[in-house]
């Protein structure tokens, strides 16, 4: 029998393998791959030679605290072919005092940080190394077979998150940097410090196997509400001991943070920020994810598929259920070997604290066809997500003296615009026809009717009914700083005259339905209307009186509430209005290179009537490695320009967003950015 070699080094050809596990990204400094596919190692002999079919030794993969073969986290084997449907290596080539092996890891196999040793009768350590989802393997489940698709989904560090109302669609500019230093161990460290894990570690790293697994823990530990989570929500307004989530520009920050202050939870995150740092794990972890907004989102408290909404006489919400100008989710892809073919895909993961589901603040995955086809049968949460986007409204008032009144309602105003960034350009893709059929479509109601609801109402548009009619007009333009008029306007369509009372009001708005104080009413007690009549009352909003009320959101909330004093028959308008913000103009002073230093101009118009103190400009994104630089301008005034010049040196080739931020005490979080091709 030959002798046994000894190996002096082993060398994991970081450079090479993580540029062709498209891993390359998070540096070379270590070996990172992707499972199913395999990768090279060079062994250098201290002495002996190795002879095939003479030598023979066994290799050792294993992950988790406490790894086993019962667990699938241990995987022992010899050499021989390659098989890529499990662990198995080969030798690639045999020169010397050289040994190169080619090492293929199963593509069901767990996740995680994995040590490697050789075993020929005495072990010798050969390493670590970082097994990941793999999107370009077929036989992995979160395979995605296009390319462009890939580059989008796993590999774009940058992106776009919709925001605003149906009439009002804006982006903001997102650096989710998962392949910034420190992230990938940040997002592992979130797997190891979720309940599962510390309650039964084996168990917990043999789950990472499956995707939906990873996805839902995920899920929970994004927000903190059970567990070590890395975001605390919060809807107050009042931010002055955290961050305001409206603030964040960026996932890394926030992973950092976290990650620094030994897993205490960020303060604070929204809809947006729970979903963008989602992305931020999911892409990092391997599996394909995009971040999803839904206009007019529904939040069914009962599980019912009806959102109750009752009002007081002062338009104060009063019941559990809310509708939010929009909600913000992420989607991810993977087969479902748990369900039938037909749902694999993407699935709906939302990480906002909402409701909870098994006992945990989490939600998802849910296959997107599950929810289109009306089948609430399919794990995780469907009928929340089915209520989220396809649940029938109905309104009421209740008075002072315990009435309570029908409003109207509708069955095709939840779920509007659904929205992703497009694969490979900055602009909106509607994918609202993947979460349902045409609203008011026979099959749109017998996806309805499938998922068991029991309340059926007559179609009916939101605001109107057949004898009077009410709608909300508004200006074109409406901006942050300016005066503006909107007009409630009634039509009587009866054969009668009719003698109304019509109130009129705004109240400043959060995204998510929450109001705060009025910032203009009126309201006429005697409308009188001739058959066939149409007027209108106008409501006149001062920035002096609405200045000081609206929020971050800069939203405000149009209501009209009319009253047929004849037939005391009650009609309802309602209107969610965006005050647009300055623009942020960025531009670039120079020709990018990599590593070397770029001057950028910033510059933001006032468009206020008084002066802005403590102006300040900030600019990040992933062509810096995640870092912020922040410069100070100090004081500008009524109609003034704010300038900034800041020098930035880009760490990454490419292109690549650079976004800019700009504060004051009354203008905050104005955000924009810019498309910069780094050269090499």
């Amino acid at each position: 029998m030959a002798a046994a070699f000894h190996i002096s080094r082993c060398d994991l050809q970081c450079r090479l393998n993580n540029e062709k596990h498209h891993t390359d990204l998070n540096g070379v400094d270590r070996l990172i791959v992707r499972r199913g596919q395999p990768f090279i190692l060079d062994l250098h002999l201290r002495s002996g030679t190795f002879q095939p079919g003479v030598n023979t030794f066994h290799l050792i993969a294993e992950t988790g605290p406490c790894s086993s073969e019962k667990w699938g986290t241990r995987a022992t084997f010899a050499l021989s072919d390659i098989d890529k449907n499990k662990w198995s290596a080969s030798v690639s080539r045999s020169s010397g005092k050289i040994l190169s092996l080619s090492i293929c890891s199963a593509p069901d196999a767990p996740i995680g940080q994995y040590s490697l040793t050789l075993d020929q009768g005495t072990r010798v350590s050969l390493g670590e190394f970082v097994l990941l989802f793999n999107p370009w393997c077929a036989r992995d489940t979160v395979f995605m077979d296009d390319e462009e698709k890939r580059k989008e989904y796993i590999l774009s560090q940058d992106g776009l998150i919709y925001i605003g109302t149906p009439k009002h669609i804006d982006d903001t500019p997102w650096n989710f940097g998962q392949f910034m230093p420190g992230i990938l161990d940040t997002c592992l460290r979130i797997l190891d410090e979720s309940p599962k894990h510390l309650k039964n570690p084996s168990k917990d790293c043999s789950g990472r196997k499956n995707p939906v697994y990873v996805t839902r823990l995920l899920s929970a530990m994004i927000n903190c509400n059970d567990d070590r989570g890395i975001l605390k929500g919060n809807w107050s307004g009042n931010y002055d001991d955290g961050t305001s989530p409206s603030q964040w520009s960026s996932s890394v920050e926030i992973l950092r943070e976290w990650q620094a202050s030994s897993c205490r939870p960020v303060c604070y995150g929204q809809c947006w920020v729970f979903a963008a740092v989602a992305c931020t794990v999911s892409r990092a972890l391997g599996i394909p994810c995009r971040v999803v907004t839904n206009f007019e989102s529904a939040h069914d408290t009962n599980s019912n598929l009806v959102i109750e909404l009752i009002y007081d006489e002062n338009r104060d919400h009063i019941s559990a259920d809310s509708l939010w100008n929009f909600h913000v989710w992420v989607e991810s892809w993977m087969a479902r070997p748990d369900l039938k073919p037909e749902f694999n895909g993407w699935q709906v993961c939302d990480p906002t604290p909402q409701e909870k589901s098994d006992g945990v603040y989490c939600c998802g995955p849910v296959p997107v066809k599950a929810i289109k086809k009306g089948d609430l049968t399919v794990k995780y949460d469907a009928p929340f997500v089915f209520a989220e986007v396809n649940a029938d409204v109905e309104q009421y008032i209740k008075f002072k003296n315990g009435r309570t009144a029908r409003m109207g309602g509708s069955t095709t105003y939840v779920g509007q615009f659904i929205s992703t960034k497009s694969v490979g350009k900055d602009a909106r893709e509607d994918i609202t026809h993947l979460y349902k059929y045409p609203e008011g479509s026979e099959k749109e109601r017998e996806a309805f009717k499938k998922a068991n609801h029991s309340n059926k109402l007559q179609r009916q548009g939101m605001g109107s009914e057949a004898g009077l009619e009410i709608k909300i007009k508004v200006s074109e333009d409406m901006r942050r700083g300016c005066d503006f008029d909107v007009f409630a306007v009634v039509i009587n369509n009866t054969s009668v005259s009719k003698t109304c009372w019509l109130k009129f009001l705004g109240r400043a708005s959060s995204y998510n339905g929450r109001l705060g104080k009025t910032c203009g009413r009126v309201e006429n007690s005697d409308l009188q209307l001739s058959s066939g009549e149409e007027k209108q009352l106008l409501l006149r909003f001062c920035y002096e009186n609405y200045g000081k009320h609206i929020t971050q959101d800069s939203m405000i909330q149009l209501t009209a509430l009319l009253i047929d004093k004849d037939t005391r028959k009650i009609y309802n308008a309602r209107r969610t209005i965006v005050l647009g913000n300055p623009e942020v103009k960025i531009e670039i002073l120079g020709k990018p290179k990599l590593y070397y230093e770029l001057a950028v101009e910033l510059s933001l118009q006032n468009p206020l009537s008084e002066s802005l103190e403590n102006c300040t400009f900030s600019v990040e994104g992933s062509l810096m490695d995640g870092k912020k630089i922040k410069q100070i301008v100090g004081s500008v005034g009524p109609s003034q320009t704010a300038k900034s010049k800041i020098n930035i040196t880009p760490t990454s080739p490419g292109t690549r967003k650079l976004l800019a931020t700009f504060n004051s005490n009354k203008l905050s979080n104005i955000k924009g950015y810019k498309n910069i091709d780094v050269g090499k």
